[in-house]
């Protein structure tokens, strides 16, 4: 099998795991990923796609009649140095199926991020994942070459690893992201008080949750991600909605509804960066309105707090108006401190007009006073514009 048929294999078998990527592709094998706060071009690949295990959602399973794959190390250090080379990429995501066992499995990727550290001085973006089941060891050496580790842990419960995927156990999934989070955690404790501190995936770790395999409400969901946030300090938690790609009866033969993703996304980010709480957005619902984002949602139920005069609201009062982030209310606050806020110069910061207009005024006035009004709230699904 040539380089190239290995590499279409293996690169869309890859795509299914979404704890690094975002938005369209520039190529069939290159995705996008967060990286130090800007999106960069990424390698995504598995190593393998021979996998040992019979998970039932998984592609790769070895019941599956598909086209088998497996690169050597040389061949994915070859593609990546190649491929940044050429500007293609900045940076490498290399997961795989489980071959032979897991520790063989993590040292074929370690391997390859070795060789490229320290013989091909690769200085691009490394997200290596963790293989269930790893020794402690060689998680700690993923760690040593990868500026950031992820490991999934797919379930909320140890009854859909049983059902589902009954050689995984949630152990060996838990022991690994304790390993991987203990030596992050101490890699920054010391890189406070030492200068020259040997990095340990300096941007951290990340998880993914299957959302719709199993019958977890979006609260049940959203609740076990806040504790994995909080006891491994993760950096992200990726929400995959199940595509039905195998046909078993221990599964729903549909796929999941893309805009629950989206809604699962909102709520999260809400939670960790808008000051919401879990029953703030959720009001004694389980689930989550797919017809409308979470935060106008909240703003619909509590008109008490509108409309807010966004010429004295604080920082706080500002990011639960609809329409308007983080990064638009600093904008908003700076505007004023030069005495240069109006209608005219909000449409600057970047706010969703659309969402923001019947829940704010300027000094008193709203947009019906204004020359830029806009007829009636229209909701958007966009899924980013908080």
């Amino acid at each position: 099998m040539t380089l190239e048929e290995k590499l279409s294999i293996l690169s869309a078998t890859a795509k299914y795991d979404v704890s690094c990527s975002f938005g369209e592709r520039k190529k069939d094998f290159v995705y996008y990923s967060v990286a130090n706060g800007r999106y960069v071009p990424i390698l995504k690949i598995l190593f393998s796609n021979a996998c040992i295990y019979d998970c039932a959602y998984c592609i790769n399973r070895k019941s599956n009649n598909i086209k088998r794959a497996s690169f050597t190390v040389d061949e994915v250090v070859k593609l990546t140095v190649d491929f940044y080379k050429r500007n293609y990429i900045e940076g490498l995501f290399l997961s795989s199926a489980i071959i032979k066992d897991s520790n063989y499995t993590m040292e074929q990727l370690i391997k390859v991020a070795k060789k490229l550290r320290e013989e091909e001085k690769f200085p691009g973006y490394i997200h290596l994942k963790i293989v269930p089941g790893a020794d402690e060891k060689l998680v700690e050496k993923a760690g040593m070459y990868a500026d950031r580790l992820s490991i999934n842990v797919e379930f909320l419960k140890k009854d859909a690893f049983s059902i589902l995927a009954p050689e995984k156990k949630p152990e060996a999934i838990q022991k690994p992201l304790q390993t991987s989070s203990i030596k992050y955690l101490q890699y920054i404790e010391e890189k406070k008080k030492y200068s020259h501190v040997k990095p340990y995936s300096p941007l951290g770790q990340t998880t993914q949750i299957i959302v719709g395999a199993t019958n977890e409400s979006d609260k049940k969901i959203i609740e076990f991600s806040s504790k994995l946030y909080k006891i491994y300090k993760l950096k992200r938690v990726y929400y995959s909605g199940y595509i039905a790609i195998n046909k078993d009866k221990r599964l729903p033969q549909r796929s999941e509804n893309s805009l629950r993703e989206h809604r699962l996304y909102q709520t999260d980010f809400l939670i960790r960066f808008y000051n919401y709480s879990i029953e703030e957005i959720f009001d004694n619902c389980e689930n989550l309105d797919l017809n409308i984002d979470p935060k106008s949602l909240w703003a619909l139920k509590h008109p008490e707090f509108f409309p807010i005069d966004i010429s004295r609201a604080t920082f706080d009062e500002l990011i639960r108006i609809p329409g308007i982030g983080l990064k638009s209310a600093k904008k908003i606050i700076m505007l004023r401190k030069h005495g240069i806020l109006n209608f005219d110069t909000l449409k600057k910061t970047g706010i969703s007009l659309k969402k923001a207009k019947n829940f704010i005024t300027i000094k008193g006035k709203n947009f019906k006073d204004s020359k830029i009004y806009m007829p009636l709230f229209e909701f958007s699904q966009n899924g980013w514009d908080l």
